[in-house]
C-alpha cells in the first residue's frame, strides 16, 4: 500500500514539474515577443516609455548661457580726426550712502573722469559721506536733493576743473521740488545731468511723466539755442525693442510704454542724439539696469535706461560712449562719454 501512495505522489509531482515548465516557457516567449515589439517600437520612434524619457531629457536640458555684453576697447579719437579731451562719467548709484560702502569710489579713482554725474543719490547735504566729500581729485561738487522726502531722487555733479555756471532744476517748481536736474555751464558746452522720473508701479506718475517729458525738452532746447549740451543721466525709458531683453512683456510696464518712448523720440526729432546708437546702431544685449530679483544681472536680463544724449552740432567730435557694465555697486552700472569739444 505505502509502494502505491509513494508512486503516486511522484506522478503527480512530474505532472507537476511539466505543466510549471510549460507556463514557464509560454512567458518567456511572451516576453521575447514584447521585447521584440519594443525594439521596433524604440526604432520607429513610436515606445511610450521612450517618449516619456526623451520628454523629461528635454526639460532638464541645462539653460543656455546668458549673452553678455563686452564693452570694446575706447576710442579716443572722433570722426573728424580730433582726440577726446573730456571724459564724463554717469551712474545711477541707487542710494549713494550704501554706494560709497560698496567701493565705487574705488572704480571713479580708476575711470579717472573729469566730470562725475551722480543719479538717485538719496542723501540730503548733511547726511553726505566724508569719503565722497573730500575727495581732493573733485574740488567742485555740487548736490541737488529732494525738498519733501528724505532719501529720495537727488543728483549730484563733481568735476575736477570749476564749472562757469551751475544751476539746479529746469525753472518749474512742480520738477525742481525733487532734485532731479543740475545744469553746468562749461566754455564750449552745457553739461545737464538728470534723474527723470519714473512713472511707477501701475503707471500712477504716467501722466506727471508725459508733463515732465514735455517741460523737459522745452529746457533742453532752450539750452541748445545757447549753447550746444550734453545729457547724461537715468532717463527712465527703454528707446527701442533693442534696448531691453523682454520688450513683448514691458509694454504696458514703467520704462517702456508707448507714452514715454514717443517721448524719447521727440527729443531726439528736436535735434539731440543717442550717442550710444549713434555708434553701435545694431548691438545687442547692452544694458545699463538690472533688477536685482531673479539673478537679472547674472542672466543678462536688463534695461538700457542710462544715456548720453548730444546736441547734434557736437556730433562730429564724438569719440566713444561707453557701457561700464562690469563695474558693481548698484543697480545701474556706469556709463563714459569720450568727446572732443
Amino acid at each position: 500500500m505505502l509502494a502505491v501512495v509513494v508512486l503516486t505522489a511522484r506522478v503527480l509531482l512530474c505532472v507537476r514539474v511539466v505543466c510549471l515548465r510549460g507556463v514557464f516557457a509560454v512567458r518567456a516567449g511572451s516576453s521575447m515577443k514584447r521585447g521584440k515589439k519594443t525594439e521596433e517600437a524604440a526604432a520607429d520612434g513610436e515606445n511610450d516609455s521612450g517618449s516619456a524619457s526623451a520628454k523629461k531629457a528635454k526639460k532638464s536640458k541645462e539653460p543656455e548661457a546668458p549673452i553678455m555684453y563686452e564693452d570694446p576697447p575706447d576710442k579716443m579719437t572722433s570722426k573728424d580726426g580730433r582726440n577726446a579731451n573730456m571724459k564724463i562719467t554717469s551712474w545711477n548709484v541707487d542710494g549713494l550712502r550704501a554706494w560709497v560702502k560698496k567701493k565705487g569710489l574705488d572704480w571713479v579713482r580708476e575711470e579717472a573722469p573729469d566730470v562725475l554725474c551722480l543719479q538717485e543719490t538719496k542723501c540730503s547735504e548733511k547726511a553726505l559721506p566724508a569719503d565722497i566729500t573730500s575727495m581732493p581729485e573733485y574740488p567742485h561738487k555740487y548736490w541737488a536733493v529732494s525738498d519733501e522726502k528724505e532719501g529720495y531722487s537727488g543728483v549730484a555733479m563733481l568735476c575736477k576743473t570749476e564749472p562757469i555756471k551751475v544751476t539746479y532744476g529746469i525753472g518749474k517748481e512742480e520738477h525742481d521740488k525733487e532734485g532731479r536736474v543740475i545744469t553746468a555751464e562749461f566754455p564750449n558746452f552745457y553739461l545737464v545731468t538728470a534723474y527723470v522720473p519714473n512713472s511707477g508701479r501701475g503707471l500712477v506718475r504716467l501722466d506727471y511723466r508725459k508733463t515732465w517729458d514735455v517741460d523737459f525738452q522745452a529746457y533742453l532746447s532752450e539750452l541748445d539755442m545757447q549753447k550746444p549740451l550734453v545729457l547724461c543721466g537715468d532717463l527712465n525709458v527703454a528707446h527701442q525693442e533693442i534696448d531691453l531683453k523682454n520688450p513683448k512683456g514691458n509694454k504696458k510696464n514703467a520704462g517702456f510704454t508707448p507714452e514715454e518712448r514717443e517721448g524719447f523720440s521727440k527729443l531726439l526729432e528736436a535735434g539731440f542724439v543717442d550717442s550710444f546708437r549713434e555708434l553701435y546702431p545694431e548691438q545687442t544685449n547692452a544694458y545699463s539696469f538690472w533688477t536685482y530679483m531673479m539673478n537679472s544681472r547674472g542672466k543678462n536680463v536688463g534695461w538700457r535706461l542710462d544715456y548720453f544724449v548730444l546736441s547734434s552740432s557736437l556730433l562730429p567730435g564724438l569719440c566713444d560712449s561707453k557701457i561700464r557694465n562690469k563695474a558693481m555697486g548698484s543697480d545701474h552700472c556706469p556709463i563714459t562719454l569720450h568727446i572732443a569739444v
